[in-house]
């Protein structure tokens, strides 16, 4: 007997939320998560959250320096100083979702659970990476870990993130996908249509834009006409909100309120993430576009990691030499996936005919 197919997701009809009800549901989400009424989290989840941009960091670093010693070829899109925003949303969503993002990746496939091991591998070319070499920076993937992505064309994810929010809905399995973008794929048209899409169907998706204010070399004071982002989706009836970036409990409890509204079946929610990377956008660009004084302001007052280092600190959460083995722990992590990388085998040429096309 034929199994029934499924129909695809109904047209949503009318918008349910109006702009006035977007604007609430902005606020509210920014007094939640950045006001005084938030809870801060306990001693323990805190750790953790240091632990695990300290170990983006770190890994960053080490990768920064394995591409000027020439280890690694190709581009290298560094996510030092936007640790929170990734580490944030990772807290507030179940390892059955999906998660995709640009080039700039490796953050998020580490906040993923992604081995560091595998990562750096297949940053310099090798066997041991997760797409055993032929990936580089800007193609690694982990079906394991629901990690569909690492993406090299600009905004490119954002359709495959919708379609995947998509067979969500279509397969009514509870998940919800988080689709990262930046400011500068923001004014992209597969973005606008995503989003209308999404909007359409009530699709379970969290747009998350890594707002680090430079799309490539451009500010996005030039380059965008609508500054504030969260508002991309309010012509669709898509509620958005502004969240401080740097700040990974914020970050959390936003994160929580948008794919609470996804799993509820009202939608998409976009989120715009104010935060700031320090080196160029590549290993390649001297980012002259800005100045250093720019740069070290962010770094003095902004920087989640030392901020969250404070913070414990002067909580008597941890003590300085706590604090200070932490990082001895994450250096060892890091040190070993850079000798790992190093002393892995290139690829067979023969590798360069397998995965071209999926097997029949």
């Amino acid at each position: 007997m034929a199994t029934k197919r499924k129909s695809a997701p109904k047209p949503a009809g009318k918008v349910a939320l109006s702009k006035s009800a977007i604007a609430k549901s902005t606020a509210a989400i920014i007094n939640g998560a950045n006001g005084a009424g938030r809870a801060d989290d306990d001693p323990e989840t805190l750790i953790k959250y240091y632990r695990d941009m300290l170990l983006i960091r770190r890994f960053e670093e080490r990768a920064g320096q394995l591409y000027g010693m020439g280890l690694i070829g190709g581009f290298c899109h560094l996510y030092i100083g936007q640790e929170a925003v990734v580490v944030g949303m990772q807290a507030a969503i179940t390892a059955t979702d999906s998660v995709l993002t640009s080039y700039r990746d490796h953050g998020h496939m580490l906040a993923c659970g992604m081995d560091p091991k595998g990562v750096m591998a297949e940053l310099t070319g090798r066997r041991g990476g997760y797409s055993k070499g032929k990936g580089g920076s800007m193609h690694m993937f982990s079906r394991e870990k629901n990690f569909f992505g690492g993406h090299g064309i600009v905004g490119a994810q954002v359709s495959i993130g919708t379609g995947i929010a998509f067979a969500q809905r279509y397969r009514e399995d509870g998940g919800i996908t988080l689709t990262y973008f930046g400011d500068g794929a923001s004014n992209q048209g597969q973005v606008h249509e995503s989003f209308n899409m999404a909007a359409l169907w009530k699709l379970p998706v969290v747009y998350i834009i890594e707002n680090n204010k430079y799309g490539m070399g451009t500010s996005i004071e030039r380059s965008s006409a609508q500054k504030n982002l969260s508002e991309l989706g309010a012509g669709l009836g898509i509620p958005g909100a502004e969240i401080d970036g740097m700040d990974v409990e914020a970050v959390r409890a936003a994160g929580e309120m948008a794919a609470s509204h996804c799993r509820a079946g009202e939608g998409p929610y976009i989120l715009e993430m104010q935060t700031y990377r320090y080196r160029g956008h590549s290993m390649s660009d001297p980012a002259k576009y800005r100045t250093k004084e720019e740069v070290a302001k962010m770094r003095e007052e902004r920087d989640p990691i030392s901020n969250l280092r404070d913070r414990m600190i002067e909580h008597m959460l941890l003590k300085e030499e706590e604090l200070k083995a932490i990082d001895k722990e994450i250096r060892e992590i890091v040190t070993e996936a850079a000798d790992f990388a190093q002393n892995s085998p290139e690829p067979d040429p023969s590798e360069l005919y397998t995965e071209v096309y999926v097997n029949a």
